[in-house]
């Protein structure tokens, strides 16, 4: 087989052979065909799109380029849940224990932040100490211990996804939905779940803005994994404002931490406890998912959520003090204050700008390798449809650089619209596909 000649008739709109895409797979994760090629074929198919079968057969290959956890010696229904990315989306580190909590094993690989949106693998980070890097037996001996594992992809797990991945992000062929699909699901079902709760975002901050792409991306993931047998129901949510009110790495963490022990941000709550009761309604441990929901609920109302937390910070190295006393955390040096104009009601908060301005301030990344500053980000002071008087807080800026800080309290304070007359927030959950009930 020839290399050229699979990227032509991809070009040319026609369906590749399980063999014309395991060959090109293949080759570029032995190094033994060029980045330039493969960019080549996934901007075909960026174009030219790919047909249900070859995007079940893309994500085969993927998944088995490496190691497929086998996690049938440890007791108890194995499940994920995956976030397409947003803006302040810290649900993962609010959900694993509290899901853990109620009894179900929580095997949860996620990713970094790139450009304005953010990752939990920065957040968790963000504690002193917190290891995320961990081996495949050290995730077996986790999930064995305490029913939950918070950790990236290792280089066993789904490796060409993770090489094509980045490639993708180089090659402006994020957005094609057949690359998306087995991007997800190939990491996913390398793992060795029984189910899978996607969320998919929709919205200014999302990948995708409107709710009709989002729809056709979460229909392609639930078609695609049913292929595989894998039990998956995806959960179309808002991306209009930023989730919850803080934005950058530890003031995410700190604010999952509140939500754990209670003192959430209404919406980030909604969010987390409709994901989280799908999970247990998937697992058997809930009915419907309002009863899922009430479940989640009593885990922090009795603090065995913030508990499970902690025990997972501890087994996996980081800091407990910080956790118990997140107020002792150091802050950022400097400070600025977003108000108001002028007295009315918030009708817009632009959340792709407001994740751009976060990644300015040093909270995000423009390419993988990048740092990040773990203090710097934006708090949100109002969301859409409260009222807000003439030069009341709306946001505060945070960052250790002063220069940051030039061109951000402009954009900031323009990522903000106020109206005379009350606008109502956009539902947070759009739409359930995949459930059964």
């Amino acid at each position: 087989m020839n290399p050229i000649d699979i990227i032509i008739k991809k070009r040319d709109g026609e369906t590749l052979s399980a063999e014309e895409l395991q060959f090109l797979i293949s080759g570029y994760v032995r190094d033994s065909i060029p980045d330039y090629q493969i960019a080549a074929f996934l901007m075909a198919v960026y174009f030219r799109g790919m047909m249900p079968a070859e995007i079940a057969t893309l994500t085969r290959i993927m998944r088995d380029s490496g190691t497929v956890l086998d996690l049938s010696d440890i007791p108890g229904f194995k499940i994920d849940k995956h976030s397409t990315g947003g803006v302040g989306d810290k649900v993962s580190l609010i959900l694993a224990p509290l899901v853990a909590a109620a009894g179900l094993v929580v095997p949860m690989i996620s990713g970094r932040s790139l450009a304005h949106t953010g990752g939990t693998l920065d957040k968790l980070e963000a504690i002193p100490g917190f290891r995320t890097n961990l081996s495949i037996p050290e995730i077996k001996s986790l999930l064995k211990k305490i029913g939950v594992a918070l950790v990236g992809q290792t280089a066993d797990l789904a490796p060409a996804d993770k090489k094509i991945y980045a490639l993708r992000d180089a090659t402006g062929t994020v957005h094609a939905i057949p690359l998306i699909t087995a991007s997800i699901l190939s990491k996913k079902m390398a793992e060795g779940i029984d189910a899978l709760v996607l969320d998919v975002k929709a919205g200014n901050g999302a990948i995708f803005e409107t709710k009709e792409k989002a729809q056709e991306l979460a229909r392609m993931l639930v078609a695609t994994a049913s292929q595989f047998n894998l039990k998956t129901v995806a959960i179309i949510t808002s991306m209009e404002q930023p989730l919850g009110n803080a934005i950058g790495n530890w003031l995410e963490t700190r604010e999952a931490i509140e939500t754990l022990r209670g003192n959430g941000p209404a919406d980030l709550l909604e969010v987390t406890l409709t994901l989280g009761g799908q999970m247990l309604v998937m697992g058997g441990v809930a009915a419907n998912l309002d009863f899922g929901k009430k479940i989640l609920q009593q885990k922090i109302d009795d603090g065995s959520g913030f508990e499970k937390f902690l025990e997972i910070v501890k087994a996996q190295g980081g800091d407990p003090a910080v956790i118990e006393y997140p107020e002792k955390y150091p802050s950022a040096k400097f400070a600025f204050e977003i108000k108001s104009p002028m007295a009315g009601f918030i009708s817009e908060i632009h959340c792709r700008e407001i994740g751009k301005i976060s990644m300015a301030l040093g909270a995000g990344r423009s390419a993988v390798k990048d740092g990040v500053d773990y203090t710097s980000g934006i708090m949100l002071h109002k969301k859409v449809g409260e009222r807000v008087k003439a030069d009341e807080v709306m946001a505060v800026a945070y960052a250790n650089k002063k220069e940051r800080f030039e061109d951000s309290k402009i954009r900031l304070q323009n990522a903000f619209k106020i109206s005379d007359s009350q606008v109502k927030p956009p539902a947070l959950i759009q739409r359930i596909l995949g459930s059964t009930e």
